[in-house]
């Protein structure tokens, strides 16, 4: 279960100039993802911190409970980050473009 703290964000209203941040795996990110996204897997964001552009984010990954966690470590960080609620699955549904790792338009269901 997410924690209450987690701010959220529908996937229809986030922002297309917004700074998207996927925490999926490569696989995943491969599979299908948002062109422009800033791709670092949950394991390696602690690491690759100082990569992250300094404005509000938008975190996703699979289902939203990976970019959840990330989203309390970035907040617990100062950072300005916000969880798009359901993920790519939510981001696929409201019918947002997504492309796959050939650049060929996607999709995750």
């Amino acid at each position: 279960m997410f924690h209450a703290a987690v701010p959220t964000v529908d996937a229809a209203a986030v922002p297309a100039e917004g700074a998207l941040l996927d925490v999926r795996e490569q696989d995943e990110w491969e599979a299908g993802h948002v062109e422009g996204a800033l791709h670092i897997p949950m394991g390696q964001v602690v690491a690759r911190l100082a990569e992250l552009p300094d404005e509000r984010l938008y975190v996703m990954c699979r289902v939203g409970g990976r970019s959840a966690q990330v989203v309390q470590y970035l907040v617990a960080q100062g950072r300005e980050a916000v969880n798009i609620d359901g993920g790519m699955y939510a981001w696929e549904a409201a019918g947002r473009p997504m492309v796959s790792g050939s650049g060929a338009e996607a999709f995750v269901l």
